[in-house]
Protein backbone atom coordinates (compact mmCIF):
# COMPACT_ATOMS: atom_id res chain seq x y z
CA UNK A 1 0.00 0.00 0.00
CA UNK A 2 1.51 3.28 -1.13
CA UNK A 3 1.35 6.06 1.51
CA UNK A 4 -0.78 9.07 0.64
CA UNK A 5 0.68 12.50 -0.03
CA UNK A 6 -0.10 15.11 2.66
CA UNK A 7 0.63 18.79 3.23
CA UNK A 8 -0.57 20.13 6.59
CA UNK A 9 -0.42 23.79 7.56
CA UNK A 10 0.08 24.48 11.27
CA UNK A 11 -0.93 28.08 11.92
CA UNK A 12 0.36 27.90 15.52
CA UNK A 13 -0.76 30.91 17.63
CA UNK A 14 -1.48 33.12 14.64
CA UNK A 15 -4.59 34.34 12.89
CA UNK A 16 -7.62 36.51 13.38
CA UNK A 17 -11.16 36.59 12.04
CA UNK A 18 -10.39 38.87 9.11
CA UNK A 19 -6.93 37.41 8.42
CA UNK A 20 -8.33 33.88 8.43
CA UNK A 21 -10.98 34.81 5.88
CA UNK A 22 -8.37 36.30 3.56
CA UNK A 23 -6.01 33.36 3.91
CA UNK A 24 -8.61 30.65 3.32
CA UNK A 25 -10.11 32.50 0.35
CA UNK A 26 -6.67 32.83 -1.19
CA UNK A 27 -5.85 29.17 -0.54
CA UNK A 28 -9.07 27.97 -2.13
CA UNK A 29 -8.34 30.11 -5.18
CA UNK A 30 -4.76 28.88 -5.57
CA UNK A 31 -4.91 25.19 -4.73
CA UNK A 32 -5.31 22.92 -7.72
CA UNK A 33 -8.69 21.21 -7.87
CA UNK A 34 -8.50 17.45 -8.30
CA UNK A 35 -5.00 17.11 -6.86
CA UNK A 36 -4.09 13.74 -5.38
CA UNK A 37 -2.42 15.54 -2.47
CA UNK A 38 -4.36 15.72 0.80
CA UNK A 39 -4.23 19.24 2.26
CA UNK A 40 -5.18 20.34 5.77
CA UNK A 41 -4.97 23.49 7.86
CA UNK A 42 -4.73 23.62 11.66
CA UNK A 43 -5.88 26.98 13.06
CA UNK A 44 -5.95 27.87 16.79
CA UNK A 45 -8.87 26.42 18.77
CA UNK A 46 -11.04 29.60 18.82
CA UNK A 47 -11.10 29.71 15.02
CA UNK A 48 -11.95 26.08 14.22
CA UNK A 49 -15.64 26.72 13.68
CA UNK A 50 -14.96 29.83 11.62
CA UNK A 51 -12.46 28.08 9.38
CA UNK A 52 -14.83 25.15 8.97
CA UNK A 53 -17.40 27.54 7.52
CA UNK A 54 -14.78 29.27 5.37
CA UNK A 55 -13.68 25.97 3.89
CA UNK A 56 -17.25 25.23 2.90
CA UNK A 57 -17.09 22.52 0.26
CA UNK A 58 -13.31 22.72 0.41
CA UNK A 59 -12.89 19.21 1.72
CA UNK A 60 -14.07 17.92 -1.64
CA UNK A 61 -11.05 19.79 -3.01
CA UNK A 62 -8.76 18.09 -0.50
CA UNK A 63 -8.73 20.76 2.24
CA UNK A 64 -9.36 19.24 5.66
CA UNK A 65 -9.62 20.92 9.03
CA UNK A 66 -7.21 19.96 11.80
CA UNK A 67 -6.50 21.01 15.38
CA UNK A 68 -3.16 21.71 17.02
CA UNK A 69 -3.59 19.56 20.13
CA UNK A 70 -6.08 17.40 22.01
CA UNK A 71 -6.60 16.23 25.58
CA UNK A 72 -6.01 12.61 26.50
CA UNK A 73 -9.17 12.85 28.61
CA UNK A 74 -12.69 12.42 27.29
CA UNK A 75 -14.39 14.94 29.62
CA UNK A 76 -14.37 16.26 33.17
CA UNK A 77 -12.52 18.65 35.46
CA UNK A 78 -9.64 19.47 33.12
CA UNK A 79 -9.68 23.24 32.88
CA UNK A 80 -8.27 24.61 29.65
CA UNK A 81 -8.19 21.29 27.83
CA UNK A 82 -10.10 20.36 24.68
CA UNK A 83 -11.46 16.85 24.11
CA UNK A 84 -11.41 14.91 20.86
CA UNK A 85 -15.21 14.86 20.71
CA UNK A 86 -15.27 18.66 20.98
CA UNK A 87 -12.84 18.93 18.09
CA UNK A 88 -15.02 16.61 16.02
CA UNK A 89 -18.06 18.80 16.71
CA UNK A 90 -16.09 21.81 15.47
CA UNK A 91 -15.42 19.99 12.20
CA UNK A 92 -11.85 18.79 12.75
CA UNK A 93 -10.88 15.48 11.17
CA UNK A 94 -7.25 15.34 12.27
CA UNK A 95 -5.12 16.65 15.12
CA UNK A 96 -1.43 17.22 15.84
CA UNK A 97 -0.07 15.39 18.89
CA UNK A 98 3.40 15.72 20.33
CA UNK A 99 4.49 18.79 18.38
CA UNK A 100 7.99 19.76 19.49
CA UNK A 101 6.73 23.03 20.94
CA UNK A 102 4.54 21.02 23.29
CA UNK A 103 7.07 18.30 24.08
CA UNK A 104 9.88 20.72 24.85
CA UNK A 105 8.03 23.90 25.74
CA UNK A 106 5.33 22.34 27.89
CA UNK A 107 7.04 19.15 29.03
CA UNK A 108 4.80 16.60 27.35
CA UNK A 109 6.25 13.11 27.72
CA UNK A 110 6.18 10.27 25.20
CA UNK A 111 3.41 8.63 27.23
CA UNK A 112 1.26 11.77 27.30
CA UNK A 113 1.63 12.07 23.52
CA UNK A 114 0.72 8.40 23.11
CA UNK A 115 -2.38 8.82 25.28
CA UNK A 116 -3.47 11.79 23.19
CA UNK A 117 -3.02 9.80 19.98
CA UNK A 118 -5.15 6.99 21.41
CA UNK A 119 -7.86 9.42 22.54
CA UNK A 120 -7.97 10.96 19.06
CA UNK A 121 -8.30 7.58 17.39
CA UNK A 122 -11.07 6.45 19.72
CA UNK A 123 -13.08 9.54 18.77
CA UNK A 124 -12.52 9.14 15.04
CA UNK A 125 -9.84 11.80 14.62
CA UNK A 126 -6.65 11.14 12.68
CA UNK A 127 -3.68 11.89 14.94
CA UNK A 128 -0.52 13.29 13.38
CA UNK A 129 2.15 11.93 15.72
CA UNK A 130 5.14 14.30 15.80
CA UNK A 131 8.63 13.08 16.69
CA UNK A 132 12.01 14.77 16.62
CA UNK A 133 15.34 15.27 18.35
CA UNK A 134 16.99 18.35 19.82
CA UNK A 135 20.25 19.75 18.46
CA UNK A 136 22.11 18.37 21.48
CA UNK A 137 20.68 14.90 20.88
CA UNK A 138 21.66 15.05 17.22
CA UNK A 139 25.18 16.24 18.02
CA UNK A 140 25.53 13.36 20.48
CA UNK A 141 24.52 10.87 17.80
CA UNK A 142 21.20 10.06 19.50
CA UNK A 143 18.77 11.24 16.81
CA UNK A 144 17.73 7.77 15.65
CA UNK A 145 17.40 6.48 19.20
CA UNK A 146 15.24 9.42 20.29
CA UNK A 147 12.79 9.35 17.38
CA UNK A 148 12.55 5.55 17.51
CA UNK A 149 11.65 5.68 21.20
CA UNK A 150 9.06 8.40 20.65
CA UNK A 151 7.44 6.48 17.81
CA UNK A 152 7.49 3.10 19.58
CA UNK A 153 5.66 4.47 22.63
CA UNK A 154 3.00 6.01 20.39
CA UNK A 155 2.63 2.83 18.32
CA UNK A 156 2.02 0.76 21.43
CA UNK A 157 -0.94 2.98 22.34
CA UNK A 158 -2.18 3.15 18.76
CA UNK A 159 -2.24 -0.63 18.43
CA UNK A 160 -4.49 -0.84 21.47
CA UNK A 161 -6.74 1.94 20.19
CA UNK A 162 -7.41 0.62 16.70
CA UNK A 163 -9.80 -2.28 16.50
CA UNK A 164 -9.21 -2.95 12.80
CA UNK A 165 -6.39 -4.96 11.29
CA UNK A 166 -3.09 -3.16 10.60
CA UNK A 167 -3.92 -3.15 6.88
CA UNK A 168 -7.09 -1.15 7.53
CA UNK A 169 -5.41 1.06 10.13
CA UNK A 170 -2.85 2.50 7.72
CA UNK A 171 -4.93 5.62 7.18
CA UNK A 172 -5.82 5.96 10.86
CA UNK A 173 -2.76 8.05 11.75
CA UNK A 174 0.16 9.99 10.27
CA UNK A 175 3.71 10.50 11.51
CA UNK A 176 5.66 13.75 11.19
CA UNK A 177 9.41 14.00 11.74
CA UNK A 178 10.29 17.51 12.87
CA UNK A 179 13.79 18.02 14.26
CA UNK A 180 13.43 20.44 17.17
CA UNK A 181 16.41 22.49 16.04
CA UNK A 182 14.67 23.22 12.72
CA UNK A 183 11.34 24.44 14.10
CA UNK A 184 10.94 28.17 13.53
CA UNK A 185 14.70 28.67 13.21
CA UNK A 186 15.01 28.89 9.45
CA UNK A 187 17.32 25.89 9.61
CA UNK A 188 16.26 22.79 7.70
CA UNK A 189 17.60 19.27 7.76
CA UNK A 190 19.22 18.48 4.43
CA UNK A 191 17.10 16.22 2.23
CA UNK A 192 19.57 13.39 2.88
CA UNK A 193 19.47 13.95 6.66
CA UNK A 194 15.68 13.99 6.64
CA UNK A 195 15.52 10.89 4.46
CA UNK A 196 17.88 9.01 6.79
CA UNK A 197 15.55 9.54 9.77
CA UNK A 198 12.46 8.84 7.68
CA UNK A 199 13.98 5.53 6.61
CA UNK A 200 14.44 4.59 10.28
CA UNK A 201 10.84 5.51 11.04
CA UNK A 202 9.56 3.66 7.97
CA UNK A 203 11.33 0.48 9.05
CA UNK A 204 9.74 0.65 12.49
CA UNK A 205 6.31 1.24 10.97
CA UNK A 206 6.76 -1.72 8.64
CA UNK A 207 7.87 -3.94 11.51
CA UNK A 208 4.76 -2.89 13.42
CA UNK A 209 2.51 -3.78 10.49
CA UNK A 210 1.75 -0.26 9.28
CA UNK A 211 3.07 -0.29 5.72
CA UNK A 212 0.91 2.51 4.35
CA UNK A 213 1.30 5.20 7.00
CA UNK A 214 2.34 8.56 5.57
CA UNK A 215 5.56 10.11 6.86
CA UNK A 216 5.80 13.90 6.75
CA UNK A 217 8.79 16.18 7.25
CA UNK A 218 8.38 19.34 9.31
CA UNK A 219 10.96 22.00 10.09
CA UNK A 220 11.22 25.26 8.14
CA UNK A 221 9.67 23.77 5.01
CA UNK A 222 9.48 26.43 2.31
CA UNK A 223 8.55 26.64 -1.36
CA UNK A 224 12.22 26.60 -2.36
CA UNK A 225 13.15 23.40 -0.50
CA UNK A 226 9.91 21.41 -0.76
CA UNK A 227 10.73 19.62 -4.01
CA UNK A 228 14.15 18.49 -2.80
CA UNK A 229 12.68 17.17 0.44
CA UNK A 230 9.66 15.42 -1.04
CA UNK A 231 11.68 13.85 -3.85
CA UNK A 232 13.16 11.51 -1.25
CA UNK A 233 11.68 8.04 -1.17
CA UNK A 234 10.36 7.98 2.39
CA UNK A 235 9.13 11.58 2.66
CA UNK A 236 5.43 11.58 1.79
CA UNK A 237 4.65 15.22 2.49
CA UNK A 238 5.17 18.16 4.79
CA UNK A 239 4.03 19.66 8.08
CA UNK A 240 4.36 23.37 7.38
CA UNK A 241 4.68 26.14 9.96
CA UNK A 242 5.46 29.73 8.99
CA UNK A 243 4.93 29.20 5.26
CA UNK A 244 1.39 28.00 5.96
CA UNK A 245 0.42 31.62 6.69
CA UNK A 246 1.43 32.66 3.15
CA UNK A 247 -1.06 31.30 0.63
CA UNK A 248 1.35 31.51 -2.30
CA UNK A 249 4.13 29.69 -0.41
CA UNK A 250 1.77 27.06 0.97
CA UNK A 251 0.21 26.46 -2.45
CA UNK A 252 3.70 26.07 -3.93
CA UNK A 253 4.53 23.43 -1.32
CA UNK A 254 1.32 21.59 -2.20
CA UNK A 255 2.30 21.77 -5.86
CA UNK A 256 5.71 20.33 -4.98
CA UNK A 257 4.00 17.39 -3.26
CA UNK A 258 1.93 16.80 -6.37
CA UNK A 259 4.91 17.06 -8.71
CA UNK A 260 7.04 14.60 -6.72
CA UNK A 261 4.36 12.01 -5.92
Amino acid sequence: MKPARWVIGNWKMNGGIEANARLVASLRAQLVSGSAVHVAVCPPFPYLSQVRVLLGSGEARGIALGAQDVSAEAAGAFTGQISASMLRECGATLVLVGHSERRHGLGESDHIVAAKAAAALKSGLTPVVCVGETLTERDEGKAETVVSRQLDVALAAIKKAVSTTPANANNAFLVAYEPVWAIGTGKTATPDDAQAIHAVLRKRLLNAGFAGVSLLYGGSVKADNAVALMSKGDIDGALVGGAALDSAAFSAICAAAEATK
